[in-house]
């Protein structure tokens, strides 16, 4: 029936016909699949859904520099955004990862305790550079104070850029120095992307997206740093910003002369994401909200009372105590501000009014919780350990920590991978290339290289609800095979359990020379020994009975 009408149409109007055949066709093609659910855009609930996208430029370049900016007035401005930011540093970061050499000693050719010992020479020689102010370029933190700082940089700002120059300084034997940029001086010149072949300053580039460069496969190849901040307030009209363009590895050694710590989500991306892109909105709005009932709170416990009186009087209110220094505005000299207790004499015939202002609050715990769990989810913390309080069950406190351990944990491994790692092999390779550490076949073999350079590091340890039970389960994982007493260690107190064993080698050692002086070993032998105590022999129940019978 439908293709004799169809065929009748097509006769009579053409057009008409062919609209009713294109339409037919995108209906089966929307009302199937995805099209009838998350793709649909005829049904009443998706139609106000709207939507749009690009490429990750167009979706994330375009738009980080407001999401920078964002991200840090919201860390500086509302207390749930400063808590995540800080809880993501303690729990990955801390006071800094610490290295752990691992010596491939059976690549290497060389023995346990030759392993042993270089890896201590290692950690010696290391702590000469990373432990004082030396190995920073403004010779302010040490390498475990740049660690926090590049991760707090990398959380609010979505990525931070670290250059790797070198300098001699007296009485240091390491030149290496960390330099860490913000991320909003990595920038194209000018302010504009170069999204074709081009010339910048003499140099041909085929591609720069928010200062980062690339080849024409994509790969990237040098960063275009300006040498102020953006949005200084300081710029000077006749000092115009200039950009410096840094290769990011070497085109004579294939040194990392850059190291970009970002995380990324999209195919192409080149910049990073501020953590808290995804639920600015929510913070904002919360914070406003937050910022409402604090109001409400303080209106609602003033009273200022308005007394009627039969001569009006001029002056000020009794009881205002408003030094001029606080009042809101002092341009308008009509205006009265009143102070806590003010009392304002009227005119006669006015009434007496109670400024009582009220403003209901009882929602404002079950509202900010749930919205508080919405943001704890998307930023993978849980809310027990965002707001510190674990007043659930047992279990129920243990599972948030495990899975925020989870998400810290794969944090920390990246960051390993874009900071510390990096970092410890070029100082690494300037400590075999001074002499101050013998490597032989280092500079010969990348392999011998990564043989010599492989290094876990610790960090804080997993928070333990219950001490007892954790020690039982790890030393049933070591027993059984399923782990070992390093990772145990590094696990459950952030430390090294070789250095643990030396340790309590030194301890015991100084424990017995402690208890000998106290308790001497002759003093021992000729002190008398106890006597048994002689007991009398138990009462023969019998006994009675047989002196009866006599």
């Amino acid at each position: 029936m439908a293709n004799i009408i169809d065929k009748v149409i097509r006769a009579v109007a053409p057009i008409h016909a062919a609209k009713r055949e294109y339409a037919r066709a995108t209906l089966s093609f929307v009302d199937s699949g995805y099209g009838n659910y998350g793709a649909n855009q005829t049904k009443k609930s998706m139609r106000g859904w709207m939507y749009g996208g690009g490429s990750a430029k167009e979706d994330i370049e375009d738009n980080v520099d407001v999401l920078r900016q964002r991200s840090r007035d919201a860390y500086m401005g509302i207390p749930v955004a400063t808590a995540a930011l800080k809880t993501l540093r303690t729990n990955v970061v801390a006071g800094g990862l610490m290295p752990a050499p691992q010596i491939d000693a059976e690549f290497l050719g060389i023995t346990d305790d030759e392993a042993e010992k270089l890896q201590k020479q290692i950690i010696r020689e290391f702590a000469l550079w990373a432990d004082t102010p030396v190995c920073d370029a403004e010779r302010i933190d040490n390498f475990y104070m740049l660690q926090q700082l590049a991760f707090f940089s990398y959380l609010m700002n979505g990525d931070a850029i670290v250059l790797l120059p070198v300098k001699e300084t007296i009485g240091q034997p390491y030149s290496l120095r960390i330099r860490l940029i913000e991320a909003d001086r990595i920038s194209s010149p000018d302010g504009y992307d170069r999204l074709a072949p081009c010339d910048v300053d003499g140099h041909h580039v085929e591609q720069i997206v928010q200062g980062v460069e690339t080849d024409k496969d994509g790969m990237v190849i040098a960063y275009w740093i300006c040498n102020r901040h953006p949005l200084s307030s300081t710029f000077n009209i006749t000092a115009p910003a200039k950009w410096v363009r840094v290769e990011a590895y070497g085109s004579m050694t294939g040194r990392r002369n850059v190291l970009h710590v970002m995380n990324r989500e999209r195919v192409g991306q080149k910049r990073g994401v501020p953590i808290l892109a995804p639920v600015l909105e929510s913070l904002k709005q919360l914070g406003r909200y937050t910022d409402a009932e604090i109001t409400a709170a303080v209106l609602s416990a003033m009273f200022t009372v308005f007394v009627q009186s039969q001569t009006a009087d001029d002056g000020r209110p009794f009881g205002e105590m408003l030094p001029p220094q606080e009042l809101i505005d002092q341009a308008d000299q009509s205006s009265i501000e009143l102070g806590p207790g003010a009392i304002v004499s009227l005119n006669p015939g006015e009434e007496v009014q109670f400024a009582d202002p009220k403003h209901p609050s009882t929602g404002f715990d079950n509202f900010t919780d749930a919205m508080i769990k919405q943001i704890g989810a998307a930023l993978e913390i849980p809310p027990e350990v965002l707001f510190k309080q674990f007043v659930s069950s047992y279990s129920a406190a243990r599972g948030a920590l495990n899975e925020f351990w989870r998400s810290c944990q794969m944090q920390r491994d990246w960051f390993t991978d874009d900071f510390c790692a990096p970092i410890y092999e070029e100082w690494f390779t300037e400590a075999v290339a001074r002499g101050r550490i013998n490597a032989p076949g280092f500079f010969a073999d990348p392999a011998i290289k990564k043989a010599y350079t492989t290094c876990s590091w610790n960090g804080p340890a997993r928070t333990n609800l219950n001490p007892v039970h954790e020690v039982e389960a790890a030393t049933k994982r070591v027993e059984a095979g399923f782990s070992t007493a390093q990772e145990e260690t590094a696990s459950m107190t952030g430390g090294d359990y070789n250095r643990n064993i030396r340790q309590r080698v030194i301890e015991a050692k100084l424990k017995k020379e402690v208890d000998d002086i106290i308790n001497p070993p002759e003093k021992a032998q000729s002190a008398p020994q106890p006597q048994p105590i002689q007991r009398p022999p138990a009462p023969d129940p019998e006994e009675p009975e047989r002196q009866r019978r006599m």
